[in-house]
């Protein structure tokens, strides 16, 4: 093979930051940021392992580099531009959609009007379908074209192309010093080789190579002038491969190939997973959208399959969203919890790190790839900034063993557990006053370190922000639990002494956190105590979070429950952050009074257990009716806390994720929730306490839900007085009780 080279500028432009600036505001330099209308058309979505990509409806990557499509990997944009034009203009769009699997997008376009006199091709004369596979670190795309016009035509057809080689940050608003290079680009005669070095001395390659030779091959575009015979087909196929330094992808295998193993990757991902179908074929839907992005957001490691964060912004590694994922999924899926915990356990922190703010035993934030991750321009490449992900992590090694009765994967996570435990009770309270609090110690760290983690997220009744180090109202119910769970394997392993002092421990922590939380006038637990042990009295969402764990005392949790489905705090699509009317409410904020469907299904949980399963039924009911107004059923990160008006559906929020797999995860939650539904692997029984299905379903079908070695498959249906409950097949032993 021949390669011709093209010099181009040693400095690459700068990608366009997006910024918006509010003095009233206190923004993280992490914030994602936002200039200008970000426009009705939504993007498409594809994500695989290390790389991920985004378009718009035709398929196309905006060449001005604006915004965040493109196709990325390893934590860089590999390609900022990618349009397809049929003689020299942009094709009239047909249709546009994700497959219902996720494993691959499919995109209908037609020419306009070209041309005048004898050689005029009238508009819909040409059907141009382009299908996209993202496998492996490389994008597919097969391009069919075929002649409806009743005569052979010649029509030119061209791609143009481009790539800035940005770091995620750098389109996230983030502005860099000093930048890598370009290098020289590599033209043949049916590739082209986009080169970038950057500052860590990593060259970074885009190879895109075409089926057939272009008429025309060079650094930004080729070209093809097609002649398409009457009512047949021509097919062009172009691979967009990713490389990292010395990983190449020079011998690709053929696209067809990709397209099956994409086919094959939800099925791989939820093997042995329970299957639910319901009697209303749009909550179906839903159900079959969400779990289709968990599988595609999900990677293989080799400690197990771990689900990323969300596209665009947060395609990595997060342990506190894993960890969620993780309880979410796991009465239907608890191989994915069993991933997530081998991951986390396998990067637990060995030493004091003020850099990553690692401490022995925490649990790991975030990790991330890409050039200013390497340089230590962000602190994120493996960050351990977050407070809760570390009682997280025993919550589910405990939820996870009392849902498969594994106890080989209990003897293996214990010493990680008891680590978590040590690092709770000293690195985790800096005062040592027996609540966990966190303060950064990287000036450029993370302010927060609870999952609402903007810098004005935490906050005082009259607006004043909080001092540190802080106090969650939620961080102490992870604690709560994580330690009576930790209890339960103790005793599993047979150390019952360990176990009688975490129990103690848990009892203590219950009573002073009441003590310390409890708000008589505002009918609920404050946000947070501050750094003088003044407490945040807002209401606020973090409140559910203590019923989730159980910390909550009974005699709370009816006031706690109203407190939270009132109107200041349910808008009617789901539970506020933040409810109307405190200090810093808006509805259009981050973490201030937007609504969060992961935050929604534990509020939801909270609830169930201290039997409010009618309020558990009316987020759930919210939420669904939530995902009729967005595009696929897909909900996202976040949406706007707006009360909700007749005959409008919830507002958008400008750079939330879509998918996001904690956003993905919600409905299992929110639907376990409001059917009480509780699995005792080491008692091999199924609960349906006080539950209920939501108005919007008649029935609801369950098969293959796992019960340690046991399956079984089961009918609900809707009653006025709860659920009424059929056994359709059962393998070994397990008993399924109902309780009215």
């Amino acid at each position: 093979m021949t390669e011709r080279h093209t010099q181009v500028r040693g400095d690459l432009p700068k990608p366009l930051d997006l910024i918006h600036t509010d003095p009233l505001v206190h923004h993280s330099s992490y914030d994602i940021q936002v200039e200008g209308d970000f426009g009705e058309e939504r993007d498409q979505v594809l994500k695989h392992a290390e790389s991920f990509a985004v378009f718009d409806r035709h398929g196309d990557v905006q060449l001005s580099g604006a915004g965040e499509e493109g196709i990325y990997h390893r934590g860089t944009r590999h390609l900022s531009g990618l349009q397809l034009l049929i003689a020299g203009r942009r094709p009239l769009l047909l249709g546009s959609i994700a497959k219902r699997d996720n494993s691959r997008l499919a995109i209908d376009l037609t020419n306009g009007d070209l041309g005048e006199g004898p050689d005029r091709i009238g508009h819909g004369s040409v059907h141009l379908q382009r299908t996209k596979v993202l496998w492996d670190g490389v994008l597919y795309e097969r391009w069919t074209l075929r002649n409806f016009a009743l005569r052979k035509l010649r029509i030119p057809l061209t791609l143009r192309f481009a790539a800035d080689f940005a770091d995620v940050f750098e389109i996230r608003g983030i502005e860099r010093p000093a930048r890598g290079r370009r290098l020289s680009t590599l033209v043949s005669e049916r590739s082209v080789v986009l080169r970038y070095i950057g500052l860590d001395g990593v060259i970074r390659r885009t190879r895109i190579t075409f089926s057939r030779s272009p008429d025309l091959l060079e650094e930004g575009q080729a070209s093809f002038h097609l002649e398409l015979p009457d009512a047949r087909e021509v097919t062009i196929e172009v691979s967009i491969a990713c490389e990292t330094g010395a990983r190449r992808k020079t011998a690709l295998p053929p696209a067809s190939q990709a397209f099956d193993r994409a086919r094959r990757h939800l099925p791989q991902v939820m093997r042995g997973a329970a299957t639910v179908y319901s009697s209303n074929e749009l909550f179906n839907e839903w159900l079959d959208r969400s779990v289709a992005d968990v599988a595609m957001l999900t990677s293989r490691t080799r400690d197990g399959l771990f689900p990323y964060a969300g596209v665009p912004w947060f395609s990595a590694p997060f342990g506190r969203d894993a960890l969620v994922v993780g309880l979410q999924m796991l009465w239907m899926a608890p191989h994915i919890a069993r991933g997530v915990l081998g991951y986390l356990a396998a990067r637990q922190a060995t030493e004091v790190d003020a850099e990553s703010d690692a401490e022995p035993g925490k649990i790991l934030h975030e990790a991330r790839e890409g050039e200013m991750a390497g340089l230590g321009e962000v602190p994120f490449r493996r960050y351990y900034g977050s407070h809760d992900a570390t009682p997280l992590f025993v919550m589910l090694a405990a939820a996870h063993w009392r849902q498969t009765d594994d106890t080989a994967t209990v003897r293996r996570l214990w010493p990680h557990v008891e680590r978590a435990l040590e690092w709770m009770d000293t690195y985790g309270d800096h005062d040592g006053d027996g609540f966990l609090d966190y303060r950064r110690h990287r000036p450029d760290g993370l302010v927060h370190q609870g999952w609402k983690d903007s810098n004005d997220s935490i906050f005082h009744a009259d607006g004043r922000l909080a001092e540190g180090p802080i106090a969650l109202c939620e961080l102490q119910g992870y604690a709560y639990a994580a330690r009576q769970g930790a209890a339960e394997l103790a005793e599993v392993l047979g150390h019952d002494e360990r176990a009688a002092q975490l129990r103690a421990q848990a009892a203590d922590l219950r009573r002073r956190f009441d003590e310390a939380f409890w708000d008589e006038e505002l009918n609920t637990y404050v946000l947070a105590l501050d750094g003088h042990g003044r407490p945040c009295r807002v209401r606020a969402s973090n409140a559910g979070h203590a019923l989730l764990t159980g910390i909550a005392l009974p005699e709370r949790a009816d006031r706690v429950a109203a407190t939270l489905m009132e109107d200041r705090s349910f808008s009617g699509w789901g539970v506020r952050t933040v409810a109307a009317g405190e200090a810093r409410y808006n509805p259009m904020s981050y973490h201030n009074g937007s609504i969060w469907p992961h935050d929604n299904g534990l509020v939801a949980m909270g609830l169930a257990r201290y039997g409010h399963h009618a309020a558990a039924a009316r987020i759930l009911t919210a939420l669904f009716e939530a995902s009729r107004h967005f595009e696929l059923a897909r909900l996202p990160e976040l949406f706007c806390g707006f009360s909700r008006r007749e005959g409008e559906g919830p507002t958008r929020y400008p750079v939330a994720c879509a998918p996001q797999a904690w956003a993905a995860g919600s409905v299992f939650m929110l639907l376990q929730a409001s059917l009480g539904m509780e699995i005792d692997a080491p008692r091999r029984q199924v609960r349906f306490s006080y539950g209920r299905l939501p108005e919007f379903m008649e029935q609801l079908r369950i098969n293959g839900l796992q019960v340690a070695e046991a399956s079984v498959d089961l009918e609900l249906e809707r009653h006025t007085d709860g659920v009424g409950l059929r056994v359709v097949a059962r393998t070994g032993n397990v008993d399924v009780v109902v309780v009215k």
